[in-house]
């Protein structure tokens, strides 16, 4: 797909993963759709996208709302005339144990809330973010992409059963829109980072993220925008679908 004029619509693009990869579609001459909840994060992730002499438009939207995807997609495709690229960024952690155990007595457990939040917007948000994509693109009758945000933690990690099973539920997910979306022209693709950069590290005490990062093999942490060019590439490659790109710097969990 050559991306000059096109529209990419990016959940969670207020800050992090999601703003590097507004700036970076913006630097191919894409005009951007930005949804987040944080109005203060989008007008400056669109100042920034603007600077690149693109349009740029902000819409507040909860992704776990199916109403509010659905109307939000409307409104973009109504602003832009179209939707090309659609990339499920938007994600949360409430992180705990399954269960919680000290001095052999149970003293805590992941609550149903913590689970339930982070199914609500890492998985479901992605499914409602992917469907209305696709029921746009195939109306206006251009093909697209739609590019989803998993996770190394799809593997199974410690302390993230609801993260883990989302992550992998994206995944899996994915394979199967690559195969059900081909005949309409829509490609499919998705994104596992491994340990990145991003503001939810400023949460993080100095010795946890040495840690994490001594369990690198390349010793460092992602950039957002190493995971902003593998969305480009996905979105560039005509052939590639079904397939989950793994940017961990060789890190397995």
């Amino acid at each position: 797909m050559q991306l000059d004029g096109k529209l990419v619509a990016i959940t969670g693009s207020g800050r992090g993963i999601g703003r590097a990869m507004a700036l970076a579609f913006a630097q191919k001459r894409a005009n951007i759709a930005l949804l987040d909840l944080n109005q203060a994060d989008l007008d400056a992730t669109r100042a920034l996208c603007e600077a690149n002499g693109v349009q740029a438009r902000t819409y507040t939207c909860n992704v776990s709302r199916e109403d509010d995807v659905g109307a939000t997609l409307d409104a973009v495709v109504n602003d832009f005339g179209r939707l090309d690229v659609m990339i499920n960024n938007a994600g949360i952690t409430k992180d705990a144990l399954l269960v919680k155990v000290q001095d052999g007595k149970v003293v805590g457990k992941m609550s149903k809330d913590q689970w339930q939040a982070v199914i609500d917007v890492n998985l479901t948000g992605v499914f409602l973010g992917a469907r209305e994509a696709a029921v746009r693109m195939i109306t206006l009758g251009n093909g697209g992409v739609i590019i989803s945000t998993s996770s190394i933690s799809r593997a199974g990690n410690m302390g993230q059963s609801n993260y883990s099973a989302a992550k992998a539920g994206v995944a899996a997910m994915t394979v199967v829109w690559a195969k059900e979306l081909a005949r309409y022209g829509i490609r499919a693709g998705a994104i596992a980072p491994g340990f990145t950069r991003t503001d939810i590290l400023d949460a993080m005490r100095p010795e946890m993220i040495e840690r994490a990062v001594g369990a690198v093999p390349l010793k460092r942490m992602a950039e957002p925008a190493e995971m902003a060019h593998a969305a480009l590439f996905i979105a560039e490659n005509d052939f590639f679908s079904g397939r989950v790109i793994e940017l961990d710097g060789g890190q397995r969990i």
